[in-house]
């Protein structure tokens, strides 16, 4: 098998993630095409996510979101809204190439316009990118 083909270590995602040891995560955009490995390991490492209906504050929420989903600055305010103060955002979109794929300037657009900073990217799965974000401070 080469590289290209290879499947990220999951495992190692997530702890890149930084969900070790956070109370909540809420999952936004599940759909059947979203990574189910990475989506497993992240049930592991945290436990049940929360769906989209949930009024807990949460440390995390995870955002599968594609160009199709809809106006991606209200889908960034819709994750935003249960975040605890130190919470973040992970963002993640298809990779160049993939269906759904949105390109990164509109991301960061879009993250401005819903007052998120984008920390960090990263491969999260063979046809998915994470974009770290926490709310932006003043």
């Amino acid at each position: 098998m080469n590289a290209s083909s290879s499947p990220v270590d999951v495992s190692s995602v997530v702890q890149r993630l930084g969900l070790d040891g956070v109370e909540a995560v809420m999952e936004i955009g599940f759909d059947t095409d979203v990574d189910a490995a990475l989506r497993t390991a992240v049930i592991e490492a945290v436990g049940e996510l929360l769906d989209e209906d949930s009024d807990e504050i949460v440390g995390a929420v995870l955002l599968w979101c594609r160009v199709e989903d809809g106006d991606l600055v209200d889908l960034l305010l819709d994750a935003r809204d249960p975040l605890a103060d130190d919470g973040v955002v992970w963002l993640l979109t298809p990779k160049a190439g993939r269906p759904g794929h949105i390109d990164p300037a509109d991301i960061e657009e879009s993250a401005a316009l819903a007052g998120l900073k984008s920390t960090k990217t990263l491969n999260a799965s063979p046809d998915w990118v994470a974009s770290r974000m926490v709310v932006a401070r003043r």
